[in-house]
């Protein structure tokens, strides 16, 4: 059987969340076939130890299991799994608990009724309910989204959600660079450019993490992204 899509998993030391993560996918009774490719990014935890034995104990879902050598970042994870994937879609889901499975539905849908190509999910649009945080942040996100759109033409307004999903033959197009978090301006203004394709964006709640709790994304890498903006804006 073919697979429908392949979900992306880049970890890095996320012991206490990635099996509540994978039980949660298991959950949600899919009704297509898939696939989940776990890249971890030379985590110095348990948590690999956790993930070779939950694929022990499974046998009813597809899990294909990466390690890097060495400590890359986000976006070499998400690069690795991209080379992995068999699914006609891919959808990222990131190894902490700030999005949450349930809404594949409302990610894939575009996707499915052949709307569009890529789906970006939304924490700044829709009804559902979002932790707050840091208003600095928040005021971050939405500059570095502005910037973004400026250089792309698109009307985003969360071009830094990790919560994405794409067919597979567009993102095959494009080679990625960035090993950090500087994936997501580098793939949204690389995608920009193919001819034809198709955005769309859907409201999605949000339950992010505080630094205490574990949150990895800093200011280096807000400047980061400004820099990607510009870099892959104006050229590959």
């Amino acid at each position: 059987m073919s697979v429908v899509l392949s979900i992306i998993i880049p970890v890095f030391n996320e012991e206490k969340s990635i099996i509540t993560v994978l039980n949660r996918i298991k959950e949600q009774n899919l009704a297509y076939s898939f696939e989940i490719i776990i890249v971890d990014d030379a985590s110095n935890d348990n948590g690999p130890t956790k993930i070779d034995k939950y694929i022990a104990n499974q046998t009813d879902i597809n899990i294909k299991f990466y390690q890097q050598k060495y400590n890359q970042g986000k976006g070499a994870a998400i690069k690795k799994g991209i080379e992995l994937v068999n699914g006609e879609y891919i959808l990222i889901q990131d190894a902490d608990l700030e999005y949450h499975p349930e809404e594949y539905k409302d990610l894939l849908t575009p996707l499915f009724k052949g709307l569009g190509d890529v789906v970006y999910g939304s924490r700044f649009t829709g009804s559902k309910p979002h932790r707050v945080l840091f208003f600095g942040h928040s005021l971050g996100n939405k500059f570095i989204t502005f910037l973004s759109n400026v250089f792309t033409g698109l009307n985003l307004s969360d071009m830094e959600c990790g919560f994405k999903a794409f067919r597979t033959s567009y993102v095959k197009q494009i080679l990625l660079n960035e090993k950090r978090f500087g994936f997501e301006p580098e793939v949204t203004a690389k995608l920009a450019r193919l001819p034809d394709i198709r955005f769309y964006e859907v409201g999605i709640s949000y339950h992010g993490r505080s630094y205490k709790e574990g949150k990895k994304i800093g200011y280096k890498d807000g400047f980061r992204a400004l820099y990607c903006i510009v870099k892959y804006g104006i050229k590959f």
